[in-house]
């Protein structure tokens, strides 16, 4: 089963199957990836590294809101949100653990490009 993503009220949210899990403010996970908006890209490495790899999506740029809110996660990723601590723990990272696990995956998944 995959479990989708919302923003409500500047919180993103996750659903799981007792609810909607809160994962941090929305504004945190724009600043994170650099601003409202991303500009698909591939470098010259990416292009070495994978010769048959299809870069017609490039120059493409995606409106970050719309694209975590098409993001769907299975189980054990919405599992592992859940057993991160929802708070700030250290005083030297703006994030949470859970939305810093959040914003790495939306980080994945954006440098990907459209799949």
């Amino acid at each position: 089963m995959r479990y989708g993503t919302s923003v409500r009220e500047g919180t993103v949210y996750v659903a799981t199957p007792d609810g909607d899990l809160p994962i941090g403010p929305y504004d945190a996970v724009v600043k994170s990836v650099g601003g409202p908006s991303w500009t698909i890209s591939y470098s010259p490495w990416v292009r070495e590294r994978y010769p048959n790899l299809d870069t017609d999506d490039e120059g493409i740029t995606l409106n970050v809101r719309d694209f975590v809110e098409s993001l769907t996660h299975d189980e054990g990723f919405v599992d592992a949100l859940a057993a991160c601590p929802d708070r700030q723990v250290n005083p030297e990272d703006p994030l949470s653990p859970r939305l810093g696990l959040f914003v790495g995956r939306l980080l994945q998944r954006l440098e990907r490009g459209l799949e």
